[in-house]
């Protein structure tokens, strides 16, 4: 929890007071389904309780839906380079799960995972685009989710410049002019061979967690269906065999419905916390690729600087 508690002195200070203790303290509750169909979607109630100064005021209550919770990843990911940045759960490709009670439920608690996370982060705690999310009012985040962002603001010479640049370098590449650009730094290789190592350490944990509650939950469904059956016949079978029967088939039912209970607990204390860590690595992968695009660019920019001196030098021979 991002939360820093304040004084537990019985003081009735402002909870904007210059003497109180900072802290920011955001959840995320009360989901509902908006729409019908295609368009249908789940809003969620974002609570922020903060005395820091450059918030509107004590407590302020939006309504976000999940792609304004991309919205704000996308916009962090551009501007802090190199910061990790927490993973979103992903978007269900299932209709007939999208909006089951269970998994409506799991998203809540990832995505207030997710912005708990943010604004526990020193650096990430302090973007506009934070306190954009948490106190601007609907129209305004439905603004600024359609503005064109990415590669999609770029203007036609820009794709052709784009085109261009790949076009030389894939030249280059055939040509053998250039060389592939990577960091040398152990340590940094060390790390990096860790985290690739551990994506598929956990994605294999994960998938044997889903296979262990898909099997509790079709056990569990087995044995209720069986507990029907059971009850069913001995209802039409007389008093000492049907009696016998009537409990097998309550027996069955019960048993069934322990087992769905610890299908759920399964599933909330072990695989999605192992989905959650697997989508941690791959944000993190993501950072690399781009720790890795930066040091590219230094180079090139080295080698552009180091002709330019080259070509400047040459020039000032032929006019000494």
């Amino acid at each position: 929890m991002i939360t820093t508690p304040r004084s537990g002195s019985g003081s009735a200070q402002s909870p904007r007071s210059p003497s109180s203790q900072p802290y920011l303290s955001v959840s995320v509750t009360d989901p509902v389904k908006l729409g019908n169909g295609v368009q249908a979607y789940i809003s969620y109630r974002v609570i922020t309780k903060t005395n820091l100064p450059e918030y509107q005021g004590p407590e302020k209550i939006v309504i976000r839906r999940y792609s304004d919770f991309v919205w704000l990843r996308d916009r962090l990911f551009e501007k802090f380079k190199g910061i990790f940045i927490p993973p979103l759960p992903e978007k269900s490709a299932v209709e007939k799960f999208r909006f089951s009670a269970e998994f409506i439920e799991m998203r809540r608690q990832a995505l207030d995972i997710f912005v708990n996370r943010i604004a526990s982060h020193h650096e990430l705690q302090q973007s506009e685009d934070l306190r954009t999310f948490l106190q601007a009012d609907e129209e305004t985040m439905e603004r600024l989710r359609f503005q064109e962002t990415g590669i999609f603001k770029k203007k036609p010479t820009d794709f052709m410049q784009i085109f261009k640049d790949v076009q030389s370098k894939v030249s280059d590449v055939v040509l053998g002019k250039e060389k592939p650009v990577e960091e040398s730094n152990p340590e940094y290789e060390k790390l990096k061979h860790y985290v690739f190592e551990l994506e598929n350490h956990l994605a294999e944990a994960q998938k044997h967690a889903y296979r262990l509650v898909k099997r509790h939950r079709e056990l569990g469904q087995s044995l209720s269906d069986f507990g029907k059956a059971a009850k069913l016949l001995g209802a039409c079978e007389g008093d000492s065999l049907g009696k016998t029967f009537s409990e097998l088939g309550v027996k069955s039912e019960t048993l069934s419905i322990k087992l769905q209970k610890e299908a759920h607990q399964l599933l909330m204390n072990f695989e999605e916390p192992l989905k959650d860590y697997v989508r941690a690595v791959q944000s993190i992968k993501a950072t690399i690729a781009e720790r890795a695009n930066a040091f590219r660019q230094q180079c090139e920019l080295a080698e552009t600087i180091k002709l330019k001196e080259i070509n400047l030098y040459d020039s000032c021979l032929l006019f000494s």
